[in-house]
This record gives structure tokens, sequence and C-alpha cells, in this order.
């Protein structure tokens, strides 16, 4: 049988498009490189680090549907966003990871290798930004220069010229508002032709200055003299208002205040707004635990599900909503310039107390998370200034306390958002203050010197991004998610595990509930609800973690801790949010709740727990002990790991863990002796 020859022309034309180009986005901090890549990206992101380090970079996809590119053109582009960076030469980790990921020296299979580079300047202070662009282009890629921010420029009276700025690169250069969106279709058509097989690379810059002695200086020079010839002065008056805003904002009293109502603000916006999705996700995960005791049989098995995975980790997640909010608002606080402002009025607190002005960065990272925070320490400079804000760096709030103040503000009042937000705002200031104290206590004693003074541009006031800060909420929840998924799930079983095992045997429950008896003539086997929560403890203390609890429990017991708390604060050396989960297991195990009575919260079960006396276990002076503790202990073991890695050696982090256990047991003695005394409790 022979087959007809089909010629090509025969047939329909069949284009099959070429993989997704992958664009490097390169430039300084703060130049809204973050803002342009969710432009870019929309929704389509996630969050990694770069194999082997703690550095994140994010991947997103660029959809260019809305171009209606040919069938045989790439549809999408894949987005690296890099750490942000003032050159490709620097010391820092993080222009270390850059450079070695713009070489090609990074695995391709961790992070895809750029076909283009998308460099992005700040058009309101292009000489500065300008510096790494020579660098850039010597890699000898296909780039497009991005001129961030061109409507704030337009307003602040400068006039960018881009096609003067294409001769002089060599390369395609857009001006585009990454908060507006003027300009991204065009940046988006440049950045495929950049993408192309072939496609033109800019000539390298060389060194125009015949500086030998300072190869920083010549870079400087080369960008100075582009910045020239690229921008037009008008002459525009800065407003009254912003003068006047930034007189206040910065001054030493009114500054301070305002610095202190914006917090308060904050704090209460967190209580205020999370109000009913935590009550929401505290009814959904009681629901859920009681409708998994419906379908599975009483026993081990149960409990393992419904006491041990739900309620662990329902325990934490109910502080989901106050997570996002709070880093939602912050952003916007940033976004706006404000926190630049209160930079100036932290400072003068911290070249007091000898910290250098440059550690409020790494200061302001740690209500995140303390690791990045010491890690970002490395743009200190001098040795005694780094050390010294490594050491104090852990004692500012980070986001694994959030569930521990919220708890304890919870139990103590539950009724007003108020007096929580005031609780939560005393909480980060403590913080704040024992890491000014401890730095003004090192600087007098082992680490004497004055800090280095700071230097600090005032970014101009912006309209903050709403979406913007919803990405970057959204990302922290999710990474709260991600720790809830894996660490706190793997602890809260293990402590179920050992709550659990090894069981009493019925001879030894009755002999211990006799004893229990005779010994506190105020309990009663009259009411049976009272025998079952007796026997549910004491199969509880019998248990390996009773057991541990007990053992350890003296050590505790002057801040008012019983073995359960105990526990938990052994439990959170692992991770600090972990306490939350403990206790929503210890406190759990055991509650028998029918159908149709109340789905009791956390917060409920703990605030109605009792001691073997009848009195209360989160009574005002224990909760406030448990607060201030948490507040100032090392309870990361990983951040002493960081440390070590980045003072070179253990016997800073053992006295950094050392250090800040003495101070926080003696201050919460002291917390718990004071509400005592006032006859608060």
């Amino acid at each position: 049988m022979n087959l007809p020859i089909i010629q090509p022309s025969d047939s329909p034309s069949l284009f099959v498009p070429r993989r997704s180009p992958t664009i490097a986005l390169v430039g300084n901090p703060n130049v809204g490189k973050t803002s342009l890549f969710n432009r870019l990206t929309s929704a389509l992101s996630k969050t990694s680090n770069f194999a082997g380090t703690t550095i994140e970079h994010r991947e997103g996809t660029c959809d260019l549907s809305q171009l209606e590119l040919p069938a045989d053109q790439p549809q999408s582009l894949t987005v690296i966003d890099l750490p942000g960076t003032y050159t490709l030469e620097g010391s820092s980790f993080e222009e270390r990871v850059t450079a070695q990921y713009l070489h090609g020296e990074r695995d391709p299979a961790d992070v895809p290798a750029a076909d283009a580079i998308l460099l992005v300047v700040d058009a309101t202070n292009l000489q500065r930004s300008l510096f790494i662009a020579q660098q850039v282009l010597d890699l000898g890629k296909p780039t497009v220069v991005a001129v961030n921010q061109i409507d704030v420029a337009d307003k602040s009276g400068l006039e960018i010229d881009v096609a003067a700025m294409s001769k002089r690169l060599g390369c395609p250069v857009v001006a585009i508002s990454a908060r507006t969106g003027l300009g991204l279709d065009t940046l988006e058509h440049r950045l495929l032709e950049a993408s192309e097989p072939g496609a033109a690379i800019a000539p390298s810059t060389g060194c125009s200055s015949g500086c030998n002695s300072c190869p920083y200086a010549a870079g400087h020079h080369w960008a100075a003299d582009l910045a020239g010839v690229a921008t037009k002065q008008r002459f525009v008056t800065t407003p009254a208002w912003v003068e006047s805003m930034d007189h206040w904002l910065t001054h030493p009293i009114v500054g301070a205040a305002a610095f202190f109502a914006a917090m308060l603000m904050l704090f209460g916006m967190v209580f205020w707004l999370a109000t009913l999705p935590m009550e929401l996700l505290e009814w959904s995960f009681a629901t859920v635990s009681l409708f998994v005791e419906s379908l599975l049989p009483e026993g081990d098995f149960q409990s393992l599900i419904a006491d041990g995975v739900i309620s662990g980790v329902g325990g934490v997640l109910v502080f989901l909503p106050q997570i996002i909010i709070l880093f939602f608002v912050l952003t916007l606080l940033e976004d706006s310039g404000y926190l630049a402002r209160a930079v100036v009025v932290v400072d003068r607190w911290m070249q007091r107390v000898g910290l250098p002005g440059q550690a409020f960065v790494p200061l302001l990272t740690a209500h995140a998370c303390a690791i990045p925070a010491i890690m970002s320490t490395r743009v200190i400079s001098d040795r005694r200034d780094r050390l010294v804000s490594i050491l104090v760096i852990p004692l500012m709030t980070c986001s694994a306390r959030l569930p521990v103040y919220t708890m304890i503000a919870a139990l103590l009042f539950p009724d007003s958002p108020l007096s929580a937000a005031l609780l939560f705002s005393a909480a980060y200031f403590l913080g704040m203050i024992a890491a000014f104290t401890m730095a003004l206590v090192f600087k007098m004693s082992i680490l004497p010197g004055k800090p280095s003074p700071l230097i600090l541009e005032l970014p101009a006031y912006r309209r903050p991004s709403v979406s913007n800060a919803a990405r970057h909420a959204l990302d922290k929840g999710w990474g709260f998610l991600r720790d809830a998924g894996t660490t706190i799930l793997l602890i809260s079983l293990v402590i179920w595990a050992l709550s659990t095992y090894p069981k009493a045997t019925p001879e030894f429950l009755q002999q211990q509930t006799a004893t229990e008896l005779r010994q506190n003539p105020d309990l009663t086997s009259d009411s049976q609800e009272d025998l079952e929560r007796l026997q549910s403890q004491i199969k509880q203390e019998h248990s390996a973690l009773g057991r541990i609890g007990k053992t350890v429990q003296p050590v505790f017991e002057p801040l008012g801790f019983d073995w359960k708390v105990t526990v938990g604060v052994m439990a959170s050396f692992a991770a600090r949010e972990v306490v939350v989960s403990t206790l929503s297991i210890l406190y759990g195990l055991g509650d028998d709740v029918d159908d149709d009575q109340e789905i009791h919260s956390l917060t409920s079960r703990l605030r109605s727990a009792q001691r073997a006396d009848g009195s209360k276990v989160f009574d005002t002076a224990t909760s406030v002990s448990l607060l201030v503790f948490f507040v100032l202990a090392m309870q990361c073991l990983p951040t002493q790991v960081v440390t070590r890695k980045e003072t070179g050696s253990w016997r800073w982090a053992f006295f950094q863990l050392g250090y800040m256990t003495i101070l926080a047991y003696a201050m919460a003695f002291l917390a718990r002796q004071g509400i005592l005394a006032l006859g608060l409790s």
C-alpha cells in the first residue's frame, strides 16, 4: 500500500513554542524591585532558598498572553527576583550569592540560568543605583534597564532622558512605574526581545577614570557621569508639608510619641481585625476534632488524630490571621516612608547605648526572624559593633513569639481588645528596652567602644501599595503554615506520644486516686466529672512527659509554672511557638466534650485550668511571668548555630544562650513577685 507523501505545504503549520525564557531581576535594595516583580508575575510566584544557604529568592511567571504574540513565540517569562545588592564584588553573603548566580556558578537544577538580565534603577537617585549597572553590563548577557519611579521623578522636577541612557549603555532602557503599571507593556516586549537567541549584548563599559588605587571610585565616577547626561533638573520646591512632617516625625519627643502611637495602632488593628477570623478558625478546628472523634472508635488512634494532630497544629494556626495582619500593616508603614523616619528617632537611643545606626535594619528584620537578622549584620564593618548587634538581636520580638503573646493577651483580657493591644505593645517594647539595656551593659563591660554614626537618606512619602503589602503578608503567612506543617506537627506528635505512654494500669490508677483523695480533703469522689478529671491528671503525670515535667518543675516553680507549663517551656527551645501546641495537647487530653456542649477554645481551657489545690493555673501573676520569660528567653536553637557561624566561635553562642536565659528567669521572677505584692493576681 502506497501512502501519499505529504509535502510541508500540504500540512498545517505546527509551531512549538520555545521554553519560557528566564529573566534575572537585579538592583539595589529599595529601588522597587519587589513591586516590579509582583507586577510582572501577579500571583504566580513561589519563594525558595538557594541550595545550601538561607538566602531567599522568588521565582514567578510573567504571562505574555496580552501581547498577542505569534504561536511560535514564548507565551510567558520566568522571572527570578534576586536579593538586593549594591555591587557584584561585595563581601556580604547576599551579594556573593547574587554574583554567583549571575556568573553561572549556581546549579541550574536549583535555579534556572538567566537568559537575560532586567536591571532596575531608581529614577529619583540614578547615580547611586547606576553604580551596579557597570558590573552587570560587563557580565556579557543581554540586559534591559528599567528606570523605576518615573512618575515620582517627574513630580520632583527630574526629567530622565531614557534615549540618551540607552545610547550610552548600548542596551534598551524603559521608563516605568511599578506602582501604577506605567510602561510595563513596553518592558515586557523588550524583555522578550532580549531573551531571544542571539540577542544583542551591550558592550563592556570599561574604566574611563584611570583610577588604579580604588576600583569603586571608577564605578561611581562612571555612574555620576551617566546620571548627569540622562538627568535634567527642573526647579521644584519641596512642599512645605513634607518639611513639616519630617521635622515632627524625627523630633526627639514628638517623634518618639508618634512611634509609640504607630505601634499601638498596629497592635490594636491586629486584635480588632483578627477577632472574627480567629474565632472562626477555633470553631472550625474544634468542630473537625469532634467530627473525627465521632467517626473513629475510642482509643489511642482517635486521640492521636484529635488531640495530637488537630489540637496541636490547630492551636497554633488560629493565630495565623494576626500574623498576616501584623505584616500587612508593617509593610504599609514601610512603603509609606514612615519607618525610615522611625529609624532616625530610634537611632538617638541606639547611639547612647552603644549600638551602631547600621544595626537598625537588622533589628527591624529581627521582628520577622532572628536568623536572617543576624546574617544581615554583615553590612556592619566594625567587628565590635557587629558583635554587640548579634548578641542583642534575639531580644527583639520575632514572629514565632506572636502566638504566645496573643495567647496570654487573650487569657488576661478576653473582652478588651484595647487592653490586649497595650499588653502586646508592652511586650514588644520590653524586648526593645532589653536589647538596648544589654547593649549598654556590654558597652560598659566586655565590649567597650563608640558605635559608628548612622548615614541615612530619607525616602519620599509615597502612597503604599495595598497589593504589595498583601502579597508580603501572605508570604509570611505561608511561611508560618510551612512551619506548622513540619516542625510544629512533628513536635506535636512527639508531645502526644510522650504524654500518652507509658499508660497507667487500672490498679495503679485506683491506688493513686485513693491517695489523692486522702491527701486533698477538698477533692471529692461524689462528682463523676471531678473524678474523671483527677484520673486524667494522674494518667498524664504517669506518662513519660509527666515524669520529665515533674522532675524539672521545681526549677520553674518560683515563676508559677506547673509541670505542664514547664514541659511547654522545655519544648519551646526547639521552636518558640510550639509551647502553644504543647499546652493545647496537655490541657486538652482527657477533656470530654459532648455534642450539645459549648465548644471551648484553647484560651477557654487554659483560663479554667486548676491546680491540685483548686487555684487557677494561669492567674495574672503566672500569665505575666510566662509572657516576660518568652519575651526575653533564647528559645530558638537554630539561632545559636547562626550566631556561632557569624561570630566564628561557640563561645559567643553559649554566652548568648546563657545571659538571655538568666535574664528571662530573673525578670519573670521579679514580674511575678511584683504582681503578687500589688495584690493583682
